[in-house]
This record gives structure tokens, sequence and C-alpha cells, in this order.
């Protein structure tokens, strides 16, 4: 069981496609799913490939 408490209750949350945690978006959500963490280290890489 996940003792998260940051997560909001609702839909089962995807997991991250990279490092496996919960995302803030719901299961049924297309597309590659990235957690806050992975998703901001994301916006570092392409904001920075000039």
């Amino acid at each position: 069981m996940d003792d998260r408490t940051d997560l909001p209750e609702g839909p089962p949350y995807a997991d991250c496609v990279r490092c496996g945690e919960p995302t803030e978006y719901p299961a049924s959500r297309p597309g590659a799913t990235l957690c806050p963490v992975c998703e901001w280290q994301e916006a570092q890489r392409t904001a920075c490939s000039g």
C-alpha cells in the first residue's frame, strides 16, 4: 500500500514512464506521463537545448 499523502484523492493515477512514481494524471490520460520531478527535469533539458 502506498502511504504517500501528498497526492489528492481521486482516480487511479498513472505511473511515471521514467521512474515509476505516481503522477498527478489519471491512469486514463493518453500519452506518456511523467511525475512532477521528471516533468521538471524534462523541461530543463528542453529549455537548454538551443
